[in-house]
């Protein structure tokens, strides 16, 4: 990067000294910026061509420089003649004005180093084209390297030259002396225009019909470049030392051959023998047949070999040169045309723009854009012949690359956006819309174009509207969102409403249908059906074009209504509309159909969602129930986490409730499997004998049983004490008799371990702990209590089979029997005790009353356990019988003192 940065730089820095030491005092650079050598020209390319630009008008220019660094080598007096012959020649050229002549901006100015003039812009010259490249740069411009010749261009080039000559030769009674390609220069639109007078001779007698034209005689001592080119000079300059207008004519027969031959010219001079060299040429000419010029074109071989003959006289003079047929060419008469455009009126050009687009086709691009481009430009000056021509600039924007349009071609239609008349510019421009879109940089679209389209639409022309909505649909593509949400959709609705065409408001609704798929979907949902419902008129075609406008969006794949919008303010738009008196049978039909569609979309998209919504919910309600089971584990993980300690046998219940859940959480869902449990078997017994008994056993208890001392008696219950059986003063007999029935009630423990404080009267304190804990085991082998009263002194108990008490659960219900305080005080020891000591023959009760584990807080429920009397020892056999109830109240009697 680094290496090809100095590359450049020392370019730049060689062109710039090159420029700097061959204009550097010159007075031509105080009007003039002298830019970068292009070319060469002038005899023996001796002129150096520069890039230049008037200072006050930027205005683009050509300066020729010689610099006399060239000429160091000659003799003082050699110099003299060469600046003598190039300031004559300049000065001649700059005395004559002719559109075949090269144009002089800005006469010779000499300088201690160089001379320069400026011209109009010069692209080469015909030498440079030819291949001859002496006196350029060392790098070449690919311009000049690659540039070729098309027919077209060699045709009126040399059509050129000829209207040239024959101008100096029939107007100006001159001898040009020095035809050749070097004097030949191609401008920046590529005409051909003559230069290099050195050596012209004028007509001593310009006044007389036939001139005469003095000669110099050939001096080989003198410079070359004080001599013409000898390659191109008629026989007779050496052989008979004379010149005429046939000269010339044969000078340009040699540089016809040249342009067919690659700049080679038909014979080769040696210039240190010229005059044998001239003898033998005579000798060829004489002889020169049709293989010689085979390159040539057979339509103007003949006329080449006339120009080329040894007889002056022979030779076509510049006006009979014009009119051959070979300069008959459709291009070249088009080009020809162009040149003289300023001499036509407005009705003949503007027949000739009409034929003009049947010619372009034909034509080269490079010839269209650098002579046709700027001769159709240069007519915008004048409004009456833009509509004939700007057809033909935009089929040729067609033609042209992005960067040559935006060059070459914008600028120049930059004022015309902004004309509204005549009327026709509009439509043109509406018409090649796509083209502009497409190729118009995004500001100048903004800024030029696009306004031009909103003065087409607000137009009071009804014609101008139509047209305009019609093309919009054409290159709506090319117009960015912004613009068209912003400016293009406001101004087709506002012609729609605000016309009193009918045309105008039906062509607005289709442009806007057309339209719908490059727009935002909310955005036709906001702002465009909503606008339907304002349109006040109720014609066929506008009910239609608002059908068409609604169908389109509900049917096409980006947009879509909602059924929230068909539902709210589609259908009920719609549906009124499709009743219009106004209606044929078809366009009711199209309604209805429409309409239709539109409730089947409906019902199936809201069906769809319901039906969704209601799996979901099930969905919910599944995950709820597993989501349940989850918490309520986890619940009893924590709380048991949270406890001090546990016993073995409760940690083996929570290990199986554990392993149980486990096992519902790996069952799968919704089926869950199907566990069958064998129902126990049960005896049949006859409850109604089990009730009387147990009837009658209470009765005779409580008759029997004498009562306790007024310090004894128990008045109270502790909540702390037996809150695991009773949370309110309890009538026992009551409780005892309700248990006895309840079939979830048996008093299956193989043990009963209470712990009793003598020193403490358990039932009359209100701060005695309670039972520390009863645990009930239910071992199926023991049988369940009928009654839990003892039976009478002296009445062996008998085994009874098992009670089932079931059937009195629906008897009695969920409410149980409650025993007040004083009915519990007014029981006799015995009698409530009773309700505690099981039947003989049976296992002591456990701790659970009513069938379910009860763990107590504090100490033992009868005080300390210091007392002999319930050490283990004394409960580890549980008696089973019980001698009468008189024994049992001795026994409280020592217990209680």
């Amino acid at each position: 990067m680094e290496s090809m940065l100095n590359k450049l730089k020392s370019t730049v820095t060689k062109v710039t000294a090159d420029v700097t030491s061959a204009v550097m005092g010159n007075p031509v650079t105080r009007e003039f910026d002298v830019g970068r050598h292009i070319a060469s020209g002038g005899n023996g390319l001796a002129w150096k061509i520069f890039n230049g630009t008037k200072k006050s008008t930027k205005q683009e220019v050509a300066v020729f420089v010689f610099d006399k660094k060239l000429i160091d080598k000659y003799q003082k007096f050699e110099k003299d003649q060469i600046i003598d012959a190039l300031k004559r020649g300049v000065q001649q050229l700059t005395r004559l004005r002719h559109p075949r002549l090269l144009t002089v901006q800005h006469p010779l100015e000499e300088s201690r180093d160089c001379l320069a003039f400026c011209t109009e812009p010069v692209f080469a010259s015909l030498a440079n084209v030819l291949g001859n490249w002496e006196n350029l740069p060392p790098s070449i411009s690919p311009d000049i390297k690659d540039y070729k010749l098309y027919d077209v261009e060699t045709k009126y080039g040399l059509l050129q030259v000829s209207e040239g000559l024959s101008f100096l030769h029939s107007s100006v009674k001159m001898v040009h002396g020095n035809v050749t390609p070097e004097n030949i220069i191609l401008n920046k639109s590529g005409a051909w225009k003559i230069m290099g007078f050195d050596f012209c001779v004028s007509s001593t007698n310009p006044s007389e019909q036939e001139p005469k034209f003095p000669c110099k005689e050939w001096d080989p001592n003198l410079p070359s470049l004080c001599l013409p080119n000898p390659e191109y000079l008629a026989p007779e300059y050496i052989l008979s030392v004379s010149c005429e207008t046939a000269s010339d004519m044969y000078s340009l027969g040699t540089v016809m051959y040249a342009v067919f031959n690659k700049g080679k010219p038909i014979f080769e001079v040696n210039k240190q023998d010229i005059y044998k060299s001239f003898s033998r040429q005579l000798d060829q000419l004489s002889r020169l047949g049709s293989s010689s010029l085979t390159n040539i074109p057979e339509e103007v071989r003949e006329h080449v070999k006339l120009l080329l003959n040894v007889t002056p006289t022979v030779r076509p003079d510049a006006d009979q040169m014009t009119k051959i047929p070979f300069f008959d060419d459709v291009g070249a008469v088009t080009l020809q045309y162009f040149d003289t455009l300023f001499q036509r009126d407005n009705l003949q050009k503007s027949q000739f723009f009409k034929g003009l687009p049947k010619v372009l086709p034909k034509l080269p691009k490079r010839v269209i854009v650098q002579r046709i481009l700027p001769c159709l430009t240069s007519e915008f000056v004048n409004p009456d012949m833009v509509p004939f021509v700007l057809p033909n600039v935009l089929l040729i924007a067609e033609e042209c690359t992005k960067e040559e349009y935006v060059k070459l071609i914008l600028p120049e239609l930059g004022p015309v956006f902004k004309q509204q008349e005549p009327i026709q510019i509009l439509l043109i421009f509406l018409q090649k819309m796509d083209l502009l879109l497409t190729k118009t940089p995004p500001d100048e679209i903004k800024n030029s174009v696009l306004p031009m389209v909103y003065r087409a639409l607000e137009a009071p022309s009804i014609q101008i509207q139509e047209l305009c909505l019609n093309i919009i649909p054409t290159f709506a593509n090319l117009i960015d969102y912004p613009s068209m949400k912003n400016a293009l959709i406001p101004r087709i609705k506002n012609a729609c409403l605000q016309t009193s065409s009918l045309a105008v408001r039906v062509n607005s609704l289709v442009c806007l249908g057309k339209i719908l798929e490059y727009l935002d979907k909310w955005f036709v949902l906001d702002d465009i059906l909503p606008f339907l419902q304002q349109i006040p008129s109720k014609e066929p075609a506008v009910l239609m074009g608002i059908l068409g406008i609604y169908k389109c969006t509900f049917t096409h794949k980006k947009l879509g209504i909602t059924k929230e919008q068909l539902a709210g303010k589609v259908l009920p738009h719609l549906i009124p509309l499709s009743i219009e008196n106004n209606l044929n049978l078809n366009q009711f039909n199209s309604f209805i159909s429409v309409i239709k569609e539109m409730l089947s979309r409906l019902e199936s998209e809201h069906k769809t969602k319901l039906e969704q919504l209601h799996i979901m919910q099930e969905q919910q309600k599944s995950l709820d129930i597993g989501n349940s089971m989850n918490a309520s584990e986890e619940i009893k993980v924590t709380n048991v986490g949270n406890q001090a300690s546990l016993t073995l046998e409760e940690k083996q219940k929570l290990a199986k409730e554990q392993e149980q859940a486990q096992k519902l959480k790996s069952q799968q869902p919704l089926k869950p499997q199907v566990h069958k449990s064998v129902a126990p078997v049960k005896q049949t017994k006859d409850l109604t004998d089990t009730l009387m008994d147990n009837m009658s056993s209470l009765t005779s208890l409580s008759v029997s049983t004498p009562k306790l001392s007024t310090s004894s008696t128990f008045t109270s219950v502790p909540s702390a004490g037996l809150g695991m059986m009773f949370s309110t003063p309890i009538d026992n007999t009551k409780r005892n008799l309700t248990n006895g029935l309840n079939a979830n009630m048996g008093f299956q423990t193989s043990g009963f371990n209470m712990p009793v404080n003598t020193n403490q009267n358990f039932f009359s304190s209100t701060s005695t702990p309670g039972v520390t804990k009863m645990t009930l085991g239910a071992p199926s082998t023991l049988p369940n209590f009928s009654a839990l009263s003892v039976p009478p002194a002296g009445v062996k108990q008998t085994q009874q089979r098992p009670t089932d008490m079931s059937a009195l659960n629906n008897l009695f219900g969920p409410q149980k029997p409650k025993v007040s305080m004083n009915q519990l005080s007014q029981q006799k020891p015995n009698q409530w005790l009773n309700q505690f000591v099981p039947p003989q023959g049976s296992p002591v009760m456990g701790s659970s009353v009513m069938g379910t584990q009860v763990n107590m807080m504090g100490q033992s429920a009868f005080g300390m356990q210091g007392n002999p009397f319930f050490s283990p020892q004394n409960f580890a056999q549980p008696p089973t019988t019980m001698t009468s109830s008189s024994s049992a109240s001795n026994d409280l009697k020592d217990l209680f003192g």
